[in-house]
């Protein structure tokens, strides 16, 4: 099918329900700013930035959020990157592709295609995402589809001349990270130590890219702790930069205390959903880090690892921006 010319209509709005009066939302979001500083994109909103980039790449006009036209063009499609509030904004005409970054399990709204019978894809990060959400909504309804990398902000570049650490520990244990900290971090140090392996440690939600940058420019390696992800932006920029990864790979259900184990028990699900042999290794628990670690230096010392490269052929943004029009013109038949 032939590229139209017409720009694609991407819409994408932040959450900021009031909170206890009406119209609190907008003294709080002051506040914020003040006592914070100046916002950090969080994970859905950088969907919707890098697939804009991507599309400035591939030469891809689209407008952003004008809801005036829109309403007066209801047989073009809506892409609604997230979230579902802006579904709610007011009663759409158009043929709409919902996602990625919506809701985090089809539970929290069963009847979707019914409220919005218009929806004509529904996009989620990755494959074990699709597999949790296919039964609800349908196989040929949900689409996995992941968001690019920049690629040239995050490139080996950064990393100094000479490398004086040996990994970097990259903790994104969100839930009882008390007992992980007991049970699995701290073990995890004590290994290194013992084998005369430096680290440093960076904690997800408590340090900006810059710091990340920074103690990535001097480490060798990365030690990714997280229960899941749905994509996993972080450990993509990671290897982007050409450093391998060693992985804490749990599989098993998905971990999400608001859902599990009352409202969903879904599995398996993956730590680095995208990924392969020259990314690094995996291991699943702290019994087996010891046998990965040393599999794993011997891999480096042997340059086996070729992060970047996988990046390069999987997840650029000029890729995935091709990805998501090939979602496009499979409504826009």
């Amino acid at each position: 099918m032939m590229r139209q010319a017409k720009p694609l209509n991407i819409f994408y709005q932040e959450p900021d329900p009031d909170r206890w009066i009406k119209y609190d939302r907008y003294p709080r979001k002051f506040i914020r700013r003040i006592f914070r500083g100046k916002h950090q994109p969080g994970g859905v909103m950088m969907v919707a930035l890098q697939l804009m980039k991507g599309l400035d790449k591939i030469g891809i006009p689209y407008r952003f959020n004008d809801f005036s036209y829109i309403k007066k063009h209801p047989k073009e499609i809506a892409c609604i990157i997230g979230k579902p509030q802006v579904l709610e904004k007011f009663e759409w005409k158009n043929p709409i592709i919902f996602g990625a970054g919506i809701f985090s399990h089809p539970v929290d709204c069963p009847n979707l295609l019914e409220l919005y019978p218009n929806i004509k894809k529904i996009v989620v990060p990755g494959q074990w995402m699709k597999e949790a959400f296919d039964p609800f909504y349908g196989q040929n309804k949900v689409v996995a589809w992941p968001v690019g990398i920049d690629t040239e902000q995050w490139n080996p570049s950064i990393k100094a001349n000479k490398l004086s650490t040996d990994f970097l520990i990259y903790d994104k244990v969100r839930w009882l990270h008390d007992e992980f900290e007991k049970n699995l971090i701290e073990p995890i140090k004590t290994k290194l130590s013992g084998k005369g392996l430096s680290y440093e440690t960076i904690r997800y939600g408590y340090y900006d890219h810059e710091e990340l940058k920074d103690k990535l420019s001097r480490c060798k390696a990365v030690i990714f702790l997280c229960e899941h992800e749905t994509q996993g932006l972080a450990y993509q920029q990671m290897l982007s930069t050409d450093t391998p990864i060693l992985a804490w790979d749990r599989g098993g259900f998905w971990q999400d205390p608001s859902y599990f184990p009352n409202k969903v028990m879904f599995g398996p699900v993956s730590a680095v959903p995208y990924w392969n042999d020259k990314c690094g290794l995996k291991f699943e628990n702290v019994a087996l880090f010891e046998v990965v670690l040393d599999a794993f230096i011997k891999k480096t010392k042997a340059e086996y690892f070729a992060p970047r490269s996988y990046i390069l052929h999987n997840l650029t943004l000029e890729i995935c921006a091709r990805k998501y029009l090939d979602i496009f013109d499979s409504v826009n038949t």
